[in-house]
C-alpha cells in the first residue's frame, strides 16, 4: 500500500491548499465566484409572528428610521449645489430649450431662494433652507445620482416605498419586518408616523404590505393622533382587565389545541393579543410629557408660533422613542397631500417655491436635526440606519409662467446616517445644472438593496413566491452601492 502521508506530499498538499483558499477568497471579494440564487425565507412561528429572526448575514443595522419628504423635495434648494445655475440664472438649459416636462414648457435655469454655505468640517455646501441638518454634514453619505421611473407624485412614492410604481407591492418595512420580526413584541415591529396635517398623497401603500401577510402592514398613528381604542373602557379597573386578557389568552389557546397547525388560527390570536398588549405600550411611548421641557425645547415641540413645527417635532419625538423600544422599521413623514384647507402643504413647489419652502423648511429642519443629534448622543446611530428621502426631484429651470421647478426623476438626492455607512461622503453627481446624473448613475434598486444589506439582508434571495413569480423589493434588479459601506 503507498505511503499517503509523506512529508513531500504534506508540503505539497499544503501549498496548493492554501492557494486555493487564497484564490477563492481573491475571487470571492471580485465577486466571481458563483453565488446562491435559491430563495431564503423567513421561518416564521404563525403565533409569534413578529418574533425577532435571524438575518442572511451579519447585520450592521438592527432597525431603520426613514424620513420621507412627500411631494418631492428639490435638490438644488436643498444638498445639491450646482454654482454653475448661480452664473448661469435667468438663462436657457443648454440644449433643452423647448424642453417640455410634467406641466408643460420650461422657462429660464433659476438659482435657489436660498445661499450654500460649507457646513462642517467637510465642508459640504448645503442651502440655508435647512441650515441645522447642514450642521451634521460630517455624519452624512450623501447620494447624488439617485433616478426614477416616473414624474408623477403617487407612482413615484410607490417606487421609493416599494420599488414597484404601481400599487398592490410591499413596502420596505414590510419586506423588513416580514424577514427579520421586532425586538419588542409589545409594540408594532413597523410603525408609519404620517404627518400631522395628513397622509402622502399614495397613503396606505407607502407602509401597505401587498401580497406579503397583513399582519407586517405598518402601523400608522401620530403624535397628535394616537392609536383609536386603545384605551380601557370607563368602569373597568387596571386588574379586572388583566384578569380578563389572562382568560382570553386561556381560552384561545385551548382552542388553538383543538386546531393543530392552523396557521390563520394562529396568526390571528397573536395579533389580538398583541393588540391588548398596545393597550399598555403604545400609550406609554406617545406620552411626551415625561420628555424634559430642554428636549422640547431642543425639537422645537414648544413653538406656539409656529403649529405644524410643534407637531411634526412631537412626532419626530416618538420616531425617536420607538427606535429606543426596539421597533424595526419606523417611517416618519414630512409633507401631506391636500387639496384644500391651508393648500399645499407638501413640498410640491411648482407654482411659487420660495414662499412654499420658506413654510416647509422650518418645519422639518429643526425638529429633524434634534431627532437625529438625540438619536447621536444616546448611541441609538450605532445600529440605526437613518435614511431620508423624496419620490424625486426637480427641474434646474423654473416652468414658464410660474416661479416654481416642475418634477425631474432623472437625478436627485437621497442620503443614509448611521449604521454601515461612510460619514462624511458624497457618492455620485449630476450634471454641472443639477438636472440629470452623470457620475455614478444609481437606480432606487440599488438604493434599497444597500438598505437590505446594511439589515443582513441578500435583496437577491429575500423573495415571496406570489402569482407564479418570485417576487423581491428590487425586482430583478439592483446592486449593493458598496463605495458607501463603512
Amino acid at each position: 500500500m503507498p505511503n499517503l502521508l509523506n512529508r513531500r506530499n504534506f508540503l505539497a498538499d499544503t501549498a496548493t491548499g492554501l492557494s486555493g483558499i487564497a484564490l477563492a477568497s481573491l475571487l470571492q471579494d471580485q465577486q466571481l465566484l458563483a453565488t446562491p440564487t435559491e430563495p431564503l425565507r423567513p421561518e416564521i412561528d404563525a403565533s409569534k409572528p413578529f418574533a425577532a429572526r435571524e438575518p442572511h448575514h451579519p447585520a450592521v443595522a438592527k432597525r431603520v428610521l426613514v424620513i420621507f419628504c412627500s411631494g418631492a423635495c428639490s435638490q438644488l434648494d436643498t444638498f445639491d449645489y450646482k454654482p454653475e445655475l448661480v452664473k448661469q440664472h435667468g438663462k436657457p438649459l443648454p440644449g433643452a430649450e423647448d424642453l417640455l416636462t410634467f406641466q408643460g414648457k420650461q422657462g429660464m435655469l433659476t438659482k435657489s431662494p436660498w445661499a450654500f454655505k460649507p457646513r462642517g468640517q467637510s465642508g459640504k455646501m448645503i442651502s440655508d433652507l435647512v441650515p441645522q441638518i447642514g450642521e451634521l454634514a460630517d455624519d452624512i453619505c450623501f447620494l447624488h445620482s439617485l433616478t426614477g421611473k416616473t414624474n408623477t407624485h403617487g407612482p413615484g412614492e410607490n417606487f421609493m416605498s416599494t420599488g414597484y410604481t404601481l400599487d398592490g407591492f410591499p413596502s420596505m418595512g414590510a419586506w423588513t419586518t416580514w424577514a427579520l420580526g421586532t425586538e419588542n413584541e409589545n409594540l408594532p415591529s413597523y410603525v408609519a408616523i404620517s404627518d400631522p396635517r395628513g397622509t402622502p398623497q399614495s397613503s396606505v401603500n407607502n407602509w401597505g404590505p401587498g401580497f406579503l401577510p397583513a399582519a407586517y402592514q405598518g402601523t400608522e398613528f401620530n403624535a397628535t393622533k394616537p392609536l383609536n381604542n386603545l384605551s380601557i373602557p370607563e368602569g373597568v379597573t387596571a386588574s379586572t382587565d388583566k384578569a380578563t386578557r389572562t382568560f382570553l389568552h386561556r381560552l384561545n389557546q385551548q382552542h388553538l389545541e383543538k386546531f393543530p397547525g392552523d396557521t390563520e388560527l394562529a396568526a390571528r390570536i397573536s395579533s389580538y393579543e398583541l393588540a391588548a398588549r398596545m393597550q399598555l405600550s403604545v400609550p406609554e411611548v406617545t406620552d411626551l410629557s415625561t420628555e424634559s421641557k430642554s428636549t422640547l425645547r431642543e425639537y422645537g415641540a414648544d413653538d406656539t408660533s409656529n403649529p405644524v413645527k410643534a407637531k411634526f417635532a412631537n412626532n419626530c419625538i416618538l420616531a425617536r422613542r420607538l427606535l429606543e423600544k426596539g421597533v424595526r422599521f419606523v417611517q416618519l413623514f414630512n409633507g401631506a397631500y391636500q387639496t384644500g384647507g391651508e393648500g399645499v402643504s407638501n413640498w410640491d413647489g411648482h407654482k411659487s417655491l420660495a414662499e412654499q419652502y420658506s413654510k416647509h423648511g422650518p418645519v422639518l429642519d429643526q425638529p429633524c436635526a434634534a431627532m437625529l443629534r438625540d438619536l447621536k448622543r444616546r448611541g441609538l446611530l450605532k445600529d440605526t440606519l437613518v435614511v431620508w428621502m423624496t419620490e424625486f426631484g426637480r427641474m434646474p429651470t423654473f416652468q414658464a409662467g410660474a416661479s416654481g421647478r416642475d418634477h425631474n426623476p432623472d437625478g436627485f438626492t437621497a442620503w443614509m446616517m448611521g449604521a454601515g455607512v461612510k460619514a462624511p461622503y458624497t457618492y455620485g453627481a449630476t450634471d454641472e445644472f443639477g438636472h440629470r446624473a452623470v457620475e455614478n448613475i444609481t437606480t432606487v434598486y440599488d438604493f434599497h438593496a444597500t438598505v437590505l444589506h446594511l439589515l443582513g439582508l441578500d435583496h437577491k434571495r429575500l423573495s415571496y413566491y406570489h402569482n407564479g413569480f418570485e417576487r423581491r423589493l428590487t425586482d430583478v434588479h439592483g446592486d449593493v452601492i458598496k463605495e458607501v459601506l463603512a
